[in-house]
């Protein structure tokens, strides 16, 4: 087979018998790839939307996470100071109870004088109506 001049030159018929100065099969592939890396573009932009969305869903989660964090350090800050509050109250409680006691002790040794008081009062009106 002759060797084709013009391909020789670096020029091709393609098999629309345009003049070209690529190989047709290397042209075709040249499209081919071309095509390929559009729809390879595509695909990675599409995967960039879908990251870029899955990245705002995580970031509000962290921020609702963290809302609800502070929210369960609120309670647990407010659950400590009621039970340092009932604690202290039951302090007080105990302390007006021990107070209560020493008071009811006083009474009834007041009481138990006035008692006797009472008892030597009335044997002394008695003995003294005996002897009248």
């Amino acid at each position: 087979m002759a060797k084709d001049p013009l391909a020789e030159a670096g020029l091709h018929f393609d098999e629309l018998n345009k003049l070209r100065i690529l190989e047709p099969d290397v042209g075709q592939k040249t499209t081919e790839l071309k095509e390929e890396c559009k729809e390879f573009v595509d695909k990675i932009g599409q995967f960039q939307k879908i990251v870029g969305g899955l990245i705002e869903m995580v970031d509000e989660l962290a921020k609702e996470a963290e809302k609800e964090k502070m929210k369960a350090i609120g309670a647990r800050n407010l659950l400590k100071s009621v039970a340092k509050q009932r604690e202290a109250q039951q302090q007080q409680l105990q302390a007006l109870i021990a107070e209560k006691k020493m008071q009811l002790e006083r009474y009834r040794i007041e009481y138990d004088a006035l008692s006797k008081v009472e008892a030597e009062q009335n044997e002394f009106i008695d003995q003294f109506i005996l002897h009248k």
